[in-house]
């Protein structure tokens, strides 16, 4: 096959030198509902092609090579006092398969224990392109699952304008998790 990047013959849809030399991971950080650290590893316009691929086949192998580079790194080096859950944003299959539970599952380590259908929209609008308003008009209205773990991260692939990772929070916070920090694959503010 050929790499999505270079088009040179590679085993992988992304050949190694182009996962080195173009996608190393560089954190932003930003907050929500004042007090909670997003993490985003990707500037948004350097990834939108690869993010653009989610609901298509191909998505899945170029999730599993994003997120082993970014949320798989930062899994392994990450310390914390506790074992947290992380719970990936409504991770239902679309296209065969859910591009927040592949990111998710790179975050498996002594640490963090992913857990999967726990936060599932009841709710399914489209934001893509839609203003804050319009976002806060419709909101997801999670589902939640019960889970032992007091503490979370929240995993979703695109932070926009927030809206999504804070009523998740808040879900979350209602049922007495607390969510220590969220990670994202790339910031639409970050470009």
């Amino acid at each position: 096959m050929r790499c999505m990047m270079c088009e040179r013959f590679s085993l992988s849809h992304i050949c190694s030198h182009c996962q080195e030399s173009l996608l190393t991971p560089t954190l932003h950080k930003r907050k929500i509902l004042g007090s909670i650290p997003v993490y985003s590893f990707y500037p948004y316009n350097e990834i939108e092609p690869l993010l653009l691929t989610k609901h298509t086949d191909l998505g899945y192998y170029i999730y599993t090579i994003l997120a082993k580079r970014s949320l798989g790194a930062f899994a392994r080096e990450w310390q914390y006092e506790n074992t947290v859950a992380s719970v990936g944003i409504d991770d239902r299959s679309e296209s065969g398969y859910s591009h927040t539970a592949v990111l998710n599952r790179a975050l498996k380590s002594d640490t963090i224990i992913p857990q999967y259908g726990k936060l599932r929209a009841s709710q399914h609008y489209k934001y893509a392109g839609k203003s804050v308003e319009e976002r806060l008009m419709n909101p997801r209205q999670f589902m939640y699952i019960p889970f032992s773990e007091k503490e979370v991260i929240l995993v979703d692939d695109i932070v926009t304008t927030g809206t999504t990772l804070s009523e998740a929070a808040e879900v979350l916070h209602t049922q007495g998790k607390k969510v220590i920090l969220c990670l994202t694959l790339s910031d639409a503010e970050n470009r």
